[in-house]
């Protein structure tokens, strides 16, 4: 089964030591809003794919699960 971005996303949130809050405030969007992300039930905008990468050090493919 191929992972998607939900389950990528927290286990790279996990991997650096952030919280949801933490992150959520890196991002300046709502707590609720992060968790929606990784649950899946909405997706982030590309500035925030952009912050995402940036914050964590991981390029646009590795966040959005994309092999070569």
């Amino acid at each position: 089964m191929e992972k998607q971005f939900k389950d990528n996303l927290k286990q790279i949130r996990e991997s650096v030591g952030y919280t949801q809050k933490q992150v959520a405030q890196e991002l300046c969007v709502s707590e609720t809003c992060y968790a929606h992300w990784e649950q899946g039930r909405s997706e982030p905008s590309i500035a925030s794919l952009k912050k995402l990468c940036k914050l964590f050090k991981v390029s646009i493919a590795e966040l959005l699960c994309i092999d070569d």
